[in-house]
């Protein structure tokens, strides 16, 4: 059976959200299965790409603290998205697929999620630079847009361990709650790939080496502004 794991975290701190997702990417030929993580932020922050330079990031954003992610991608504000994140084991076939490929498909299952409740969206069809380094500025090919304005995007790290795939959903463009959203895509996930949901909790190991992360590396600011 295609049996995924499911994971809502539900609100954390922005150091803490970057740790699990990065645990879970280490344990994820442990787990052998693939990971949805729905989570949310404690508070305002920001994130932007394991390439950017701090310098430049601090200056075009006021929100604080600033979080280098374990990705790649641009600037990313958390004030008011919905944010979910993909772990894929080794063994799985989206673990082969070429970045722009895992890219067009997990924006197609968001624009899936949306079209079934009723909300027209449309993949960008090319680069549309606007101010580069900033996430939700412009927009990438198969970027989701809604009336023409992007709203959702991802950024992605392909390790030996796995592939994570970090997305942002900012705003929401209308009042649908949150919670319909997120069983919107499991909904789709299971018609279009044929997915069997497992409820997942991680297990202690995973919540110590997240611990261990939060507090070592994304809190630091000898990581955060490494470059």
């Amino acid at each position: 059976m295609n049996q995924w794991l499911l994971l809502d975290s539900g609100p954390g701190q922005p150091a803490h959200n970057m740790a699990l997702d990065e645990a879970l990417l280490e344990a994820s030929p442990r787990l052998g299965r693939p990971v949805l993580r729905f989570y949310g932020w404690t508070g305002s922050a920001a994130t932007f790409g394991f390439s950017q330079k701090y310098v430049e990031i601090e200056r075009l954003t006021r929100l604080r603290p600033l979080i280098r992610r374990p990705t790649g991608g641009g600037l990313v504000p958390h004030d008011a998205d919905w944010t979910y994140s993909l772990i894929i084991p080794p063994a799985h076939p989206w673990y082969d697929l070429a970045a722009v490929e895992t890219y067009r498909r997990t924006h197609e299952w968001l624009q899936a999620a949306w079209t079934r409740l009723n909300i027209a969206t449309t993949l960008a069809p090319a680069v549309r630079r606007v101010a580069p380094g900033q996430c939700f500025m412009g927009a990438e090919q198969f970027d989701l847009l809604w009336q023409d304005q992007k709203i959702a995007g991802a950024a992605q790290r392909r390790t030996r361990t796995g592939l994570l795939v970090q997305g942002s959903l900012q705003p929401q463009p209308d009042r649908t709650a949150r919670t319909e959203w997120q069983q919107a895509m499991c909904a789709v996930g299971g018609e279009r790939f044929g997915i069997n949901w497992l409820s997942f909790t991680p297990d202690l190991p995973l919540r110590e080496r997240a611990g261990q992360l939060a507090s070592g590396k994304y809190t630091q600011p000898a990581y955060n502004q490494r470059r």
